[in-house]
């Protein structure tokens, strides 16, 4: 089961930095992403790094102002979030991913965690 952070209220252009930790034991040597999910929308891919931590994925619409990092040691993936637009206001679920297809991988029961609520507005 993983567990989410760091979500919170911020302005257009400024920045949060969201944490996702196992709350048992470590990632092992699954590729881990980052999803979100609007009001009235349906859930979607954000960001996701590959378990050897050699390639990340973004999506269009956060390319060039996110950045997915994962820190061995620390056992998280971070998801530093900077220039924050009001669309970017949704609750933030980390993930198990399907690195090539860009899907999360439900292996547990229930496959969501909680998630955090970012907030972006003026």
């Amino acid at each position: 089961q993983l567990v989410e952070s760091g979500g919170g209220s911020a302005q257009p252009g400024g920045s949060l930095r969201l944490s996702c930790t196992a709350a048992k034991g470590n990632f092992g040597l699954y590729s881990l992403g980052w999803f979100r999910q609007a009001p009235g929308k349906e859930r979607e891919f954000v960001a996701s790094i590959n378990w050897s931590k050699t390639s990340r994925h973004y999506a269009d619409s956060v390319k060039g102002r996110f950045i997915i990092s994962m820190d061995d040691a620390e056992n998280t993936v971070d998801l530093q979030m900077n220039n924050l637009k009001v669309e970017d206001t949704a609750v933030y679920y980390c993930n198990k991913v399907i690195f090539a297809a860009d899907q999360e991988l439900c292996d547990t029961t229930p496959c969501w965690a909680q998630g955090t609520q970012v907030t972006v507005s003026s």
